[in-house]
């Protein structure tokens, strides 16, 4: 059953009694990984391989995700700033336990290429932050495999 989350803001990434930050350096530049991030929506489940299906919601201000195994996001974006930054709020999920969700992406230059740094950002009952605690080396895992596959689809 999907249920409202509590409406935070961009600044809950510093907050968030579980924060999990991940980064790598991949080829592409910070252009091109900010577009397929902010942009090309759709294209999230072509990289990024826990995604199913991915689509832009109010003229790109918000955003629908599902997840395999079911998890469902509905995503505002609090902040879309070319070629840097792009942060988005879990509005309405379906997974149990969740209070509050935001997920930022930073990119820097890095040589000829780009740093990419996730943080996922959570709140929520004991038992999710628990399982949000144990799931981090798989997040880890998931993030390493969408920039390689990022970095692969941007090379073409």
């Amino acid at each position: 059953m999907a249920r409202r989350l509590r409406p935070v803001e961009a600044g809950f990434v510093r907050d968030a009694p579980v924060r999990h930050v991940f980064a790598c350096n991949i080829a592409a530049a910070p252009e091109q990984v900010y577009r397929a991030l902010a942009e090309d929506v759709p294209g999230w489940s072509e990289w990024f391989g826990a995604v199913t299906l991915a689509r832009s919601l109010r003229e790109g201000a918000g955003r629908e995700v599902r997840l395999r195994g079911g998890t469902r996001f509905e995503e505002t974006v609090l902040v879309a700033k070319e070629p840097d930054l792009y942060v988005y709020r879990v509005d309405v999920t379906n997974a149990p336990g969740a209070h509050a969700l935001v997920e930022e992406w930073r990119l820097a230059p890095a040589g000829a290429g780009t740093r990419v740094c996730w943080t996922f950002a959570a709140d929520g009952t004991a038992p999710f932050l628990l399982a949000l605690r144990l799931a981090r080396p798989g997040l880890d895992r998931s993030f390493r495999g969408a920039m390689t596959a990022l970095d692969r689809r941007l090379a073409r």
